[in-house]
């Protein structure tokens, strides 16, 4: 049986297998594999960094791996009171609309 993924030539390093900091690359490719990387790091990562995904650490002039697993814990509702994106706007959830609609009329 063959992988159904390009994963099987490479060395599969999830962001546990990564050092303290690692490159976009790297993060990249510990997410979604060597063939999405480029696409990810193009056009996943600008919309996770306005959803408060860390910056490349100055001094270091790489990503803090132990950031990206939080930031992903949180992203994904794996933490209990813990956030790191800031609220962008109250939530329409047509709650009120469905309410209107559905009042029995008498």
């Amino acid at each position: 049986m063959t992988p159904a993924n390009d994963n099987a030539a490479i060395v599969f390093r999830p962001l546990d297998g990564l050092s303290l900091f690692a490159t976009e690359k790297e993060v990249a490719t510990a997410i979604v594999g060597k063939s999405g990387a480029e696409k990810w790091i193009r056009e996943v990562l600008p919309v996770l960094r306005r959803r408060g995904f860390p910056a490349s650490d100055a001094l270091h002039a790489r990503l803090a791996v132990p950031l990206v697993k939080r930031f992903y814990e949180g992203y994904f509702g794996q933490t209990a009171g813990f956030a790191v994106a800031k609220p962008d706007g109250e939530e329409k959830l047509g709650l009120d609309q469905w309410k209107t609609r559905n009042k029995k009329k008498g």
